[in-house]
């Protein structure tokens, strides 16, 4: 039986002999079938990466909305093996939401923020169907997973900061703006950039409490190049994309 292709869904800039620049731009999915987008992320595509990069320093860029938990741990997990014996520095370009707000933590030093960017962290969702034991069971799943989340947060927050504190900011679903984030977690705070790039991928658009005066603006070149039907046909397109994953999961559900 034929294997099937794995696609380099990650994007690589500026790759020398001694550096490498790693862009988290799109989805966090958990692999190759699942990246709708070309700027989207996963496991495998990552670990490949990395496995030609011993030796270099690298550096993360993210503007991200999240995606699939297990995916965003597995590859959390992987870079910070990399950051052992390898210099790491992570930017937050725009966004580092849900699950990429773990990945933000990746680096081997704090990662930099500027005062316009943001990180997003709350409680995990999941989609679920069954009887009254399978919905009891998965809340019980979400919370050991969200403890999961918690012990990430907590290896990088200040002196002083309390799992109670981050437990409630997740509860919220928070959004802080680099100055924010420095109040809880060991970060460096930027100055703001002119522009930043929209987060795009079906995920970002599942949020809640997106502040009312958060202006993502396209990248310079982007925006003046797009028209208003053009934005609102690729906001169709991701709202497309993200019925049909959760199509695909109710799929998968009742197959088990």
């Amino acid at each position: 039986m034929p294997k099937a292709k794995i696609f380099n869904c990650f994007e690589v800039r500026n790759e020398t002999a001694t550096s490498a620049d790693l862009y988290f731009y799109g989805d966090i999915v958990s692999d190759w079938w699942g990246a709708w987008q070309e700027e989207d992320q996963y496991p495998e595509a990552i670990k490949n990466f990395l496995s030609g990069q011993q030796g270099k320093s690298l550096n993360i860029y993210i503007n991200s909305g999240g995606g699939s938990v297990f995916a965003g741990l597995a590859i959390y997990n992987m870079i910070r093996r990399f950051a052992e014996t390898n210099a790491v520095q992570v930017f937050v370009d725009g966004l580092a939401g849900s699950i990429a707000s773990v990945i933000a933590f990746a680096g081997s030093m704090p990662p930099k923020i500027p005062s316009n960017a943001f990180l997003m962290i709350h409680n995990p969702f999941a989609l679920v169907e069954g009887n009254a034991a399978d919905l009891r069971k998965m809340a019980d799943d979400l919370d050991v997973i969200t403890g999961g989340i918690v012990n990430v947060y907590m290896e990088h927050v200040k002196e002083g900061v309390t799992e109670e504190q981050i437990r409630e900011l997740m509860d919220a679903e928070t959004w802080l703006n680099g100055q924010d984030a420095a109040k809880y977690f060991n970060i460096e705070t930027t100055e703001s950039v002119a522009e930043i790039a929209a987060a795009s991928g079906g995920y970002v658009a599942r949020v809640h409490n997106m502040p009312k005066d958060l202006v993502i603006q396209r990248a310079a070149g982007a925006a003046k190049n797009k028209t208003s039907d053009n934005q609102d046909a690729r906001e169709a397109e991701l709202i497309q994309n993200n019925k049909k994953r959760d199509q695909i999961a109710r799929i998968i559900i009742n197959s088990l």
